[in-house]
């Protein structure tokens, strides 16, 4: 039995999409592909709001993350931690051998503007990563003051990673002044997981001309090679770029503007049912996800319990992430979701929750 995902990613596919998966195969290297690449990535770049080159790789966002910490980090980066993922990206800095500070705030809180600012007012750091949409805990960082901070500081590189906030709502890459801005699909993109998309500015591109150590697979340089031909550096997954193309006309037709509305609708749907329960949020506001909501387990809810049971209604159903499980569930709400599927969820939650 397919259980319905109401994960924070992967999440339900469209099966139009899945059909497009099926369309029969090209080489990468024959100009059937590259036709189909330059049409996904000029695509790409109206969702973006960006003219910066955007690349195609087959990778989880992670590749890129570690991707980008060795193509740009010449001195020494701060990585802005408010999470599972974005703690595990300053790991991943070290584990590169690149000299990397974390700025470190408890999980369940923004990064703001003002910890951007006492950074790199120090003149320490040539580069920055930040997690806009920390998927763990449901926090979304205010990406648009804080990129006007880094402004001030033309010399450091911003790396910002859109995983599960790309296509949500706006995220106008040029008029933000983001240098790389990376994200996977599988999450508000709606696609399989397997491949991560991400612009890199001119600057990025002149920084990474000078840094050592790059390595092949993610090398900038050689995506911007390939870029110039329609193509990657290595084989593609030829099938998830059918599938984005398919998408990307998905999006045209019901208008970016109306995903968006329909995104803010949704986190208004389910933060509407959680006060309505009694339940309290993990996040405050302004700083709550539009993609996920994650609720604090106040009413001290068997969720393990709800888990299974939702798991033999047909539904996934995450119980909290790390070490917030059984303290905290997430409620996805992004994709192609409409309305009425997110209030059948959450119908069959008020059904095996009715002491609560």
């Amino acid at each position: 039995m397919h259980k319905k995902l109401f994960i924070p990613g992967p999440i339900e596919i469209a099966p139009e999409i899945l059909q497009a998966m099926a369309t029969p195969m090209i080489g990468h290297r024959m100009p059937e592909y590259a036709q189909l690449h330059g049409s996904v990535t000029s695509g790409l770049k109206k969702v973006m709001g960006t003219g910066n080159r955007v690349f195609l790789a087959t990778s989880s966002a992670f590749g890129v993350m570690e991707g980008a910490v060795r193509n740009l980090v010449k001195g020494r980066c701060v990585n802005f931690c408010n999470g599972a993922f974005s703690d595990k990206w300053h790991d991943v800095t070290r584990r590169c051998g690149k000299e990397a500070d974390a700025v470190k705030v408890p999980w369940g809180k923004p990064i703001t503007p003002e910890l951007v600012e006492q950074a790199l007012a120090t003149g320490r750091y040539d580069s920055f990563t930040l997690i806009h949409n920390e998927t763990s805990t449901g926090v979304m960082s205010p990406l648009g003051e804080i990129m006007a901070v880094a402004g001030r500081y033309p010399d450091v590189i911003s790396i910002i990673d859109t995983v599960s906030s790309m296509s949500a709502l706006p995220i106008p890459v040029d008029e933000l002044g983001i240098d790389v801005c990376i994200f996977g699909v599988q999450k508000a993109f709606a696609l399989p997981p397997g491949l991560a998309i991400f612009s890199a500015s001119e600057k990025s591109l002149e920084r990474a001309r000078s840094v050592e150590g790059r390595g092949y697979y993610f090398d900038f340089l050689e995506f911007a090679l390939h870029d110039d031909k329609n193509n990657t550096p290595s084989t593609p997954c030829i099938s998830l770029v059918y599938a984005l193309a398919k998408q990307l006309e998905r999006f045209a037709a019901e208008g970016l503007e109306q995903r968006w509305n329909r995104h803010r609708e949704l986190a208004t749907q389910v933060r509407q049912w959680a006060t309505g329960r009694g339940l309290h949020f993990f996040v405050d506001e302004p700083y709550r996800s539009v993609t996920l909501t994650c609720i604090a387990n106040n009413k001290g809810i068997d969720l393990k319990q709800l888990k299974g049971e939702l798991g033999v209604r047909g539904y996934a159903f995450d119980d909290g992430y790390g070490k917030l499980k059984g303290e905290t569930f997430r409620i996805a709400h992004m994709g192609d979701l409409l309305p009425n599927e997110l209030k059948e969820f959450i119908a069959v939650i008020d059904e095996l929750t009715p002491g609560f």
